[in-house]
């Protein structure tokens, strides 16, 4: 699940981030217990049905983890840059709002990481 938390800099002085908004916060339980730790990099992919019974994946690319005080299961990153996640039709059923206050996500080590670790 993806928790919208937006601020309009580079630098998150709540949350001590300097220098970047493609992070991910995450509890350090997940971290262990999906073998990454606190700085590796991830490309976030979520998966939308379709009417027709087909699911497409949509993704977004290197995202640096952050260990934070978030519940196990829940992640948090900065908005715009996790819209990709969600089409643009997507919308909750009852109120119509856009679904990106609630976005089930894969994480996956970014390619780039591991050619720069195999070097």
């Amino acid at each position: 699940m993806i928790i919208n938390a937006r601020f309009y800099g580079l630098d998150d002085r709540y949350r001590g981030i300097r220098s970047g908004r493609r992070v991910l916060f995450i509890s350090e339980s997940d971290l262990r217990a999906h073998g990454f730790a606190d700085g590796d990099h991830v490309d976030l992919i979520s998966e939308w049905p379709h009417h027709d019974g087909t699911v497409s994946e949509r993704n977004a690319k290197r995202f640096r983890l952050v260990a934070y005080d978030t519940p196990p299961g829940c992640v948090a990153a900065y908005y715009p840059e996790t819209n990709p996640l969600i089409p643009l039709d997507s919308q909750a059923l009852e109120s119509g709002t856009p679904t990106s206050k609630w976005v089930i996500v894969r994480l996956v080590r970014s390619e780039s990481a591991e050619r720069s670790a195999a070097r």
